[in-house]
Formats: C-alpha cells, sequence, structure tokens
C-alpha cells in the first residue's frame, strides 16, 4: 500500500450475484456518508432510447497536471449529459448518461451513488469523466427517488438491497446499455463512493464480467476466497480518519487481495476522513492535494485498465 504523501494541487477552472457477498458489502455502509447542500436531484426529460444520436456530447478536455476534476471542487457547472433509462422495461430507474464529442469509441465507466441517490454532484463527476474520454453511465440504484436526511436515504437504501439480486442486475444492464453503443469500445469500468464503494466491488465479485472497479471508501471483504473472484485489479482510495471502513479493514482488504493474487493499487490518506473526495470543496485546504493524488491516480488506473 502506498505511503502517503502531500503535493501542492490546483483546481482546474469550470467547465449474477450472491446475496450473501452483496449483504456483507453494504452491511456498515452508511458510516460517514452525509448529503450535501448541494446533492438535489434536479429535473430534467428522460431519454429512453439510448440512441447514439441528436444526444448533447461533452467537450473533451482532460485534466493537467496538478489540475483536480470541476465537479468535486464545487465547479461542475450546468449539467452536459441527459437522462436515460437503461434497464428493460423499468421506466422509474433513471441514470444519467454523459457521452464525450466525437466519434470514438471511447471506453466506459458506470459509476454508483452514494446512500442518499442518484443526484447532481455524481451526475458532476459523470460529466468530468466524460470529458476525460470516457462515456459515463451514473447508475441509479433507487427508481428515481433521492433522500435528503440520514432517515431517508436508510429507508431508501434498504428498499433497495431487499432483494440483493436487483442491485448487480442493475449494474450488469448498465454494462449492457454501454456496451451495445457503437461509440464505445466494449471496456467498462465500475466505480463508486461510500454506499456505492461496496457495491462496486460487489459488483466487481459478482457481476457481468467489466474490466475495472474503483472503490472509494465502501464496505470491504477479507475473505481472499471471495476476492479470488475478481478478474482484474482493484483501485481504492482511504481515508485515515475512518471507520467505515477502518485503516485496520484496508490493510486487511489489501492482505486478502495479494493473497488471492489479485493487483491492486490502495492509498490510505492522512488528515481526511469518510467522503473527502466526492466533496473536496468543503475543505479545500485539507482535502485538495490528497483529492489530486487521489484523482491522478484514478487517471493512471483507468488508463491501464480501460484503455488497452
Amino acid at each position: 500500500m502506498h505511503r502517503d504523501h502531500r503535493s501542492a494541487a490546483t483546481p482546474r477552472n469550470p467547465r449474477a450475484p450472491t446475496h450473501s457477498t452483496v449483504a456483507l458489502l453494504l452491511l456498515g455502509a452508511l458510516t460517514g456518508c452525509r448529503p450535501a447542500a448541494d446533492d438535489t436531484a434536479g429535473d430534467r426529460a428522460t431519454n429512453a432510447s439510448g440512441s447514439t444520436t441528436d444526444q448533447p456530447r461533452v467537450a473533451l478536455a482532460p485534466t493537467g497536471p496538478g489540475e483536480l476534476p470541476p465537479a468535486i471542487i464545487g465547479n461542475g457547472g450546468s449539467l452536459q449529459g441527459t437522462d436515460v433509462n437503461y434497464v428493460t422495461g423499468d421506466a422509474a430507474t433513471t441514470g444519467y448518461l454523459a457521452v464525450p464529442e466525437g466519434e470514438g469509441p471511447f471506453p466506459a465507466l458506470v459509476i454508483i451513488h452514494e446512500w442518499n441517490g442518484l443526484v447532481d454532484r455524481v451526475r458532476e463527476v459523470a460529466d468530468d469523466f466524460a470529458a476525460e474520454g470516457y462515456v459515463t453511465l451514473a447508475a441509479d440504484l433507487y427508481a428515481g427517488r433521492t433522500g435528503g436526511s440520514p432517515e431517508e436515504n436508510i429507508e431508501l437504501m434498504n428498499a433497495a438491497t431487499e432483494d440483493m439480486a436487483t442491485v448487480v442486475t442493475n449494474l450488469d444492464a448498465a454494462v449492457s446499455f454501454l456496451r451495445a453503443r457503437p461509440d464505445v469500445t466494449g471496456r467498462v469500468g465500475a466505480m463508486g463512493w461510500c454506499f456505492g464503494g461496496g457495491v462496486a466491488l460487489s459488483f466487481g465479485l459478482d457481476g457481468t464480467s467489466h474490466e475495472a472497479t474503483a472503490i472509494f471508501y465502501g464496505r470491504l471483504v477479507d475473505d481472499p476466497d471471495v476476492l479470488a473472484r475478481l478478474d482484474h485489479e482493484v483501485y481504492g482510495t482511504f481515508a485515515r480518519e475512518d471507520e467505515g471502513p477502518s485503516p485496520g479493514q484496508v490493510q486487511a482488504f489489501e492482505t486478502a487481495l495479494r493473497s488471492a493474487g489479485i493487483a491492486n493499487d490502495l492509498h490510505i490518506y492522512d488528515e481526511v476522513g469518510h467522503g473527502f473526495w466526492l466533496r473536496v470543496d468543503q475543505d479545500m485546504e485539507t482535502r485538495a492535494e490528497p483529492g489530486l493524488q487521489a484523482w491522478e491516480r484514478l487517471k493512471a488506473y483507468l488508463d491501464r485498465t480501460l484503455r488497452r
């Protein structure tokens, strides 16, 4: 595991599953997740066709050295993607699709929201990944609903995971939706935060085959026999001042990955707590430098797993 170190960060200007595994990963996913004031659902028309024509496009504008993506520092700006129904026959489940400008083909990402649902901060992050050159689908595990309090978030999360198989089935549909597009290479990764981080790991273990799993402080597994089901390298960003997962749990996860022979890039950042990366703007002085390091590691990880 990487040792923590600090460097200057310059924000960029705006512009089929086993039930037991899923249950294990979702247990305790509540710790530290809190909705922010900017986390609103928004109100957009739904594009259910999935057609690649007449869709909004995001200008290709990858971050350079020392630059953070706009969304996580509060500069996400106007949304540039479109809502889509990616689960066949399900009009309530409404994801958000952000597509880069150009013909492609591009690698693709499924990003998975926190416990409060698919809010605008996550949609803005999808736009940022499109600017990096990824066709990005922000999944919706709550059938279009979002929570505004811990109590509402718990209720939504419990409802979504009551039938554990539906969680991975939803994400299977997201991958199929992306791979059916002619502007996608066929290589797809999944990533998430908190609740979504645990779901991303569960999906890597039990979902349809894909090429990357990125976890931001999500529920972990420390059984090498379970982790041996993974068929690709795993990325993980965690916080020293966190109990969900704690540094000890991250160490156990890394040990189990090594025992299972799974390549990994894991890092615990000092002086920050749960949820730091998605909302760097809440404490720029403390979060910008580890946020930048996590971002640069993530970009390199996605390059080597999805752009081959």
